[in-house]
Formats: C-alpha cells, structure tokens, sequence
C-alpha cells in the first residue's frame, strides 16, 4: 500500500476521521500542535492529547503514549521530530491504527514504508488542518 498522496484518498481520511490522536501536543499556545488541534476541534475533531510532559490540553486528558489511550482512534497525528517516528509506527501497528499522519516536515521514509506495510494509510509531511480546509473547509 503506497503513501496517500491523491486529493480524493485525503479527502476520505478527513471526512471518516472523528477521533484524532495528536502526538506532541503541548498547551503551549504558541506552538503549531496547539493551533492546528485547536482547530480541528473547533470543526468537529475529538482531540485526544498524546504528550508526557502534559495533564490536559484543550480541556482533555493527556496520555502519555498512543498504547495508554482508551478507545478508538482514526488517525494519529504527528508533531515530532523524525527520528521519534518509528517508535509511533510501532504503536500504531501495535493498537491497529487506520491512518498515522505526519504533518509537514515530519518525514521518516522507511518508517512509513513500514507503517504502510502493515495496512496503516500514511499522509506525509502534509499539514493535517491546511488539507482540512483546502480540501474541505
């Protein structure tokens, strides 16, 4: 299964997705996690906050790694450097994620060739809320 990089693929993912999972989301304002999650809540995304410097962010519970988290997720979004990238991929497998994002600049290419591998749809080095509203805002 190859990288998604077509319109209509990313389109699918935004449009199913309801549950996000942010690796590396601070409650720094200032920080890009904090607005793009920010957001993605406000149209409509369940944030759930992965960080383990954090308690709460946007009113949610923090959860130190995506294998604490309770529930489902669609898609993990991640704000980490690349080489944090294949330690999420092996979580990812790990929890059966649908679809692990990478936003821009996060690129581990053998990371999600692995990912890929393992039937987990990848989104690279794309901004996950600039996709949102170009493709469906």
């Amino acid at each position: 299964m190859p990288l998604i990089t077509e319109d209509a693929d990313i389109r699918e993912i935004l449009a199913q997705t309801r549950r996000v999972a942010v690796v590396g989301l601070s409650s720094n304002e200032s920080r890009p996690s904090f607005g793009v999650a920010k957001a993605l809540m406000d149209e409509g995304y369940g944030i759930v906050p992965v960080n383990p410097n954090e308690d709460k962010v946007l009113g949610e519970n923090a959860f130190t790694d995506l294998s604490h988290i309770t529930g489902m997720v669609d898609v993990v979004d991640v704000f980490r450097r690349p080489e944090h990238v294949p330690q999420i991929v092996d979580a990812c497998i790990e929890r059966g994620v649908r679809t692990l994002w990478l936003q821009e600049g996060v690129v581990h290419q053998a990371a999600a060739e692995k990912a890929a591998a393992a039937g987990i749809d990848v989104v690279m080095d794309r901004c996950m809320l600039k996709e949102y509203r170009r493709l469906l805002g």
